[in-house]
């Protein structure tokens, strides 16, 4: 009977298993770092190089997941490599689904057509990217289809099914369906948003001078934060390109909830809230830190590397999903990195980031002003609690994320310490 208990004790103890390695994570930031460091020497800060930093993120973490972890034999993939199943086989099902494939990829491309926001600005470079990467896509679908048809389980997908019921077939079902579109619907959304966002911040780290930063420690504290920014937009974006079955990146679920997609859309152009003169702007008439330390050296140091330490977190919070991140989706439930010691790593560092960076209950206009931007920046942070309330909601679906939910719950140090700050204040 004791020793019973031991066990029982040590496995609540243990935490749950992440479903991704914290190999397949550190590699692609190994290449990013590598990138980077050439790119830096020979002045590389073209948006051309900006793709090459994305390739030398993906291929490492590919090498890894396939090489090393073998995701490829997990379970949850649903391909059966022993399967002798032949191309003849499986050749209408393939064909049904390519054109289910197709009509989305179809469908996003007359959506992308028709608004004029992703003609403008940095979004001009993620259509010119779309537009050189389709026809490759359209060829290259066939061969992986056909291959990969022959080895799943279950070949009648999410795409298969609005294939069949586009050309008139039997056994359709329609929540499949909306899967499949909830899926490419985020794909699509925000691979467009990281593409147009990645070369600026990749440009602006590698053109910066650091012979001057040096000797401003709010500089180099601008600088590293810049740097931070350029990890997480290379692991976000090949998050939202390697969605694939043999690297058991794919989208297991995309958030089914109307309110999540509402509380995530709103903080992403087109529709952003937060962005200047919008509704939820905090930043008006308010001032960047290093401006109120200004004279106090020291002062600006600590608050720089304080800075620095926030943006760290939140970029080891995405290089911790490894291939896989993606918003709005499960696509296997992490507990290891920062997210062993917080459900949401990325927006408690992302929210204590803004606070700590705009000080808005400090500005440069009336008591009014500031008022307006505390309370403003207040109601930002509600969103992203909202937007984390959400994503709990979807993720409980997941027996997975049950268990690590009830593991952090119990012993996970953030949300320990939020908890007895709630006792506290009783």
């Amino acid at each position: 009977m004791y020793h019973d208990r031991s066990i029982a004790a040590k496995i609540e103890v243990t935490r749950p298993r992440s479903a991704v390695s914290s190999g397949a994570g550190l590699s692609g930031l190994a290449g990013v770092i590598a990138w980077v460091a050439i790119a830096r020497q020979y002045g590389m800060d073209g948006p051309y190089a900006g793709l090459v930093n994305l390739l030398c993120c993906a291929v490492p973490m590919i090498l890894w997941s396939l090489v090393v972890d073998k995701v490829h034999r997990h379970a949850s993939t649903g391909i059966d490599w022993a399967s002798r199943t032949t191309v003849a086989d499986t050749l209408d099902i393939s064909i049904t689904k390519l054109a289910g494939l197709w009509a989305t990829w179809v469908a996003i491309a007359a959506i992308y057509a028709t608004g004029r926001f992703y003609w403008q600005g940095n979004f001009a470079f993620a259509m010119w990217c779309f537009g050189y990467a389709a026809p490759a896509l359209f060829v290259l679908s066939i061969p992986y289809v056909l291959w990969l048809d022959r080895r799943l389980e279950s070949p009648r997908d999410g795409a298969w099914h609005l294939g069949a019921w586009l050309t008139g077939q039997p056994g359709v079902e329609h929540d499949a369906i909306y899967r499949h579109l909830r899926s490419w619907g985020v794909k699509a959304f925000f691979l467009a948003f990281m593409l147009a966002g990645m070369p600026g911040g990749y440009g602006e780290f590698i053109r910066w001078d650091v012979g001057d930063a040096w000797r401003d420690p709010a500089a180099i504290a601008r600088w590293l934060i810049t740097f931070m920014f350029v990890i997480d937009m290379a692991m976000a974006t090949v998050g939202y390109i390697l969605t694939f079955r043999p690297l058991d990146s794919h989208i297991r679920s995309a958030n089914p909830f109307a309110a999540a997609w509402m509380a995530a859309l709103i903080c992403y152009p087109p529709f952003i809230l937060m962005d200047n003169n919008g509704p939820l702007d905090y930043r008006i008439a308010t001032q960047e830190w290093f401006v109120w330390f200004a004279g106090h050296p020291k002062l600006i140091a600590v608050w720089g590397a304080m800075l620095v330490v926030l943006t760290g977190i939140y970029a080891w919070a995405t290089v911790a999903f490894g291939p896989r991140f993606s918003n709005l989706t499960n696509r296997g439930i992490l507990t290891h990195g920062p997210y062993a010691y917080s459900r949401h790593p990325a927006y408690l560092a992302k929210n204590a980031f803004w606070w700590c960076a705009a000080l808005p209950m400090l500005t440069t206009g009336s008591h009014v002003d500031a008022i307006r931007a505390t309370l403003l920046l207040g109601v930002v942070s509600g969103v992203y609690y909202w937007r984390a309330k959400t994503e709990e909601r979807h993720l409980r679906l997941d027996p997975d994320y049950v268990a690590y939910d009830g593991w952090m719950a119990r012993h996970g140090p953030v949300p320990r310490l939020f908890q007895r700050w709630a006792w506290a204040k009783r």
